[in-house]
């Protein structure tokens, strides 16, 4: 029998830097305590980037793309984990510094490594993946910073991707009320379903506004950046947060200082990618415990390892709705 079994790996073609299917063995993997069984990925919009080489993500060449994976431990020498455990590693630099979870196997460090909640299946956590966990870190903040269900609506901005589907669904499970930002109308039902009670054009945060505009927001999650996030902030109430965890929009913030000095507006960056094992752990536990079941089924599709080329290009061009979820094996 083959030892060969299925990657996205992505390298340098003709000048560029592409992720194509490619079949490697466990010789070709590096060299870590831990050896995954993959069962699932997901799709993220830094996934997108890297496969489709449209975003400088891989630090190093080759390399296996996919920042999540969820699956069955084979081997370890590491004393935290056992052959047969439930396992699932998000963020860490896979896919960009270490090889990653867009693959059937998987050697992995073991201080990256996450149990999977008893709640939960493989298929679950990668339907939350990367964007639930950073829309929980994201919640988690808001919490942390006084905002309260009583306080006044939470605006979610880019409403339909990952994070802002689970941002939505946790936000109105936990008592929010939640305003979603978004340019596709046709997703309106959708997040409706997720716990959106109403709705802003993208267009009309995404356009250069006032510097400081009239108080609308308790709270926010942004994934947008540029000119939707100083927008954001400008709408903020006083004592309100912000949290910013992503770039679709642009990585610039073209804002003033005057929400923070006159309102005592909070930004609070998100980093999903190098929280602590602590935060994480809280955030997957809150996840199993906040995060509606029937919601993460809402969210979610599956879809093959083998389509991950064509679906880089449409995470990328913003035409994916909620989660993808990988299978590696198809």
């Amino acid at each position: 029998m083959s030892d060969k079994f299925n990657a996205i790996v992505a390298s340098e073609i003709d000048g560029k830097t592409k992720g194509q299917l490619q079949q490697i063995t466990l010789a070709d993997l590096p060299e870590e305590d831990v050896l995954i069984e993959v069962s699932y990925s997901s799709l993220n919009f830094k996934d997108g980037l890297a496969v489709s080489g449209k975003g400088n993500i891989c630090k190093r060449l080759p390399m296996v793309c996919g920042i999540d994976l969820s699956g069955r431990v084979l081997e370890s020498s590491s004393d935290k984990f056992k052959a047969g455990d439930l396992v699932l590693v998000n963020g860490y630099g896979l896919g960009e510094k270490h090889w990653g979870g867009y693959s059937q196997k998987a050697r992995i460090n073991s201080d990256f490594i996450v149990h999977v909640p008893d709640t939960f299946s493989l298929q679950d956590v990668m339907a939350i993946g990367t964007a639930g966990y950073t829309a929980m870190l994201s919640v988690m903040m808001l919490e942390r910073q006084g905002v309260k269900p009583t306080d006044g609506e939470v605006l979610v901005t880019g409403a339909a991707g990952g994070v802002g589907s689970v941002a939505i669904a946790l936000l109105s499970a936990l008592g929010y009320q939640v305003v979603a930002s978004t340019g596709r109308p046709e997703t309106h039902t959708y997040l409706s379903e997720l716990g959106a009670t109403s709705f802003v054009n993208r267009s009309e945060l995404s356009e250069k506004g006032a510097p400081l505009a009239a108080e609308k927001w308790a709270g926010v999650i942004d994934t947008v950046g540029s000119y939707t996030l100083a927008n954001a902030i400008a709408q903020t109430k006083r004592d309100g947060c912000v949290t910013a965890c992503g770039l679709a929009g642009g990585i610039d913030l073209p804002a003033t200082v005057f929400p923070f000095i006159l309102r005592g507006v909070v930004l609070a960056g998100i980093d999903s990618v190098m929280a602590s094992m602590a935060l994480r752990t809280e955030a997957w536990r809150r996840l199993a415990n906040d995060l509606p079941k029937d919601k993460i089924n809402a969210i979610s599709r599956v879809e093959p390892m083998s389509s991950l080329p064509e679906l880089a290009e449409l995470i990328v061009g913003g035409k994916i709705r909620g989660r993808v979820v990988i299978d590696v094996n198809t």
